[in-house]
């Protein structure tokens, strides 16, 4: 049975629209795209690195899966880490509107995301790899279904711009696994699935 990893940037507002480029995802009237760009120095990619050393598997929201497949695919240098390891390794998109998929290696799950995903943990080996595909990990975080959280967060404050932990998230508790900072100031949280939270009176 393969585990689950989701790797999500979010701004100190918790944030997560459009963090790669102004022009990534303006859906909303959103016009503050591009605001992982100051911080991404050799810690960060670093961190990046390490994590693409150790799927065998991704799985992508729809949004996201458009966005990788306009861009890493045109990546064939065999020596990147990343354009190496998403154009080669099998590829899951959860999606009830998209029928087909150009990327090669990609398969579309169109059922029941939160059904298709439980089978598709049972079915394989190893670590598959969400990264931002928000919409989708909501729904998998409410099923109990991301076994671990990388959770990068960004020291900058938005104001707007959807938010990762929405009003009406299901309650949910997390165990610390691993913590560390970059040189930019990017703090990165590592944590895995905990159940529910439990409540109490302070004093």
């Amino acid at each position: 049975m393969a585990t689950l990893s989701l790797t999500q940037f979010v701004t100190l507002d918790g944030v997560h629209q459009g963090p790669g480029g102004p022009d990534e995802d303006r859906s909303g009237g959103f016009d503050l795209g591009g605001w992982v760009f100051p911080y991404a120095d050799e810690d960060f990619g670093r961190f990046i690195t390490e994590v693409f050393e150790r799927p065998t598997a991704f799985l992508l929201g729809r949004r996201t899966y458009e966005i990788f497949a306009s861009y890493w695919p045109k990546q064939t240098d065999p020596a990147d880490p990343i354009a190496g390891k998403l154009n080669a390794l099998p590829k899951y998109v959860a999606s009830t509107t998209l029928t087909s998929a150009d990327w090669p290696t990609t398969t579309v799950l169109g059922g029941d995301a939160a059904q298709e995903v439980a089978a598709l943990k049972q079915g394989l080996d190893g670590e598959i790899q969400m990264h931002g595909s928000a919409g989708l990990a909501r729904t998998l975080l409410d099923h109990d279904l991301i076994d671990t959280l990388h959770l990068a967060v960004f020291p900058v404050v938005l104001g707007k711009g959807r938010r990762f932990f929405a009003e009406g998230a299901t309650p949910s508790a997390f165990r610390l696994a691993g913590a560390r900072t970059t040189g930019a100031g990017v703090a990165i949280q590592t944590y895995e699935q905990a159940g529910r939270p439990t409540f109490g009176t302070v004093g």
